[in-house]
């Protein structure tokens, strides 16, 4: 499909030094998950006896507040597409609100984990601690981003001209589809965590 003009400059540099920066964020954060999952199941083959880990219910729980914020932050790019906004903010603030549930609601699971896995005692609760943490990070890593966002436009978009100019800026929508981006790359390593954790513990 081809590029809308109004964009056209900057949804075609692939190699634009914030998409370079992301891509290369993105990498270095999948080498480190793959890295952690690899030495899980070298801790786990090299101590069989070791209890595998059950995972609280509230990684389930907080799979489907993850899914919500993407599909929130969908909604927003749609609506900066539409110059629809009062959705755009709208979808904006439902996506910070529903990134610090998915925090506190963490916060509570690693709580139940305690109550469960003494963490100096089990190997394995180690690694669903510091895995979990360094999502945990990346997520509040990008919480100033999309609050800026939310900010900017509550502050700009007070008058039809001052609207049209936010909506014309082809910076902010390459902005945004970069936050995007990286909000659906949270929710795909956390899914994987989810499986990648599940079926360790089903298969053990």
């Amino acid at each position: 499909m081809a590029s809308s003009p109004r964009y056209g400059e900057y949804t075609n540099l692939i190699f634009h030094p914030y998409n370079i920066m992301l891509t290369l964020l993105l990498m270095g954060v999948s080498a480190l998950f793959l890295a952690l999952s690899g030495s899980y199941i070298y801790t786990r083959i090299q101590n069989p006896d070791i209890p595998p880990i059950k995972l609280p219910f509230l990684f389930f729980v907080n799979t489907i507040v993850l899914l919500a914020s993407s599909y929130t932050i969908v909604m927003a790019n749609k609506a900066y597409r539409n110059d629809d906004t009062e959705k755009y903010q709208r979808c904006l603030i439902y996506t910070f609100v529903l990134s610090l549930i998915f925090l506190v609601s963490q916060i509570l699971a690693w709580k139940l984990l305690l109550m469960e896995i003494a963490l100096n005692d089990q190997v394995t609760g180690s690694y669903l601690y510091i895995i979990s943490f360094v999502h945990f990070a990346h997520v509040i890593a990008g919480l100033p981003f999309l609050f800026i966002f939310y900010w900017t436009a509550k502050k700009k978009m007070k008058k039809p001209v001052s609207v049209l100019v936010y909506f014309s800026d082809p910076e902010k929508q390459l902005k945004l589809r970069l936050l995007t981006r990286y909000w659906h790359f949270l929710d795909a390593l956390w899914i994987y965590l989810v499986i990648f954790l599940g079926v360790s513990y089903l298969i053990s």
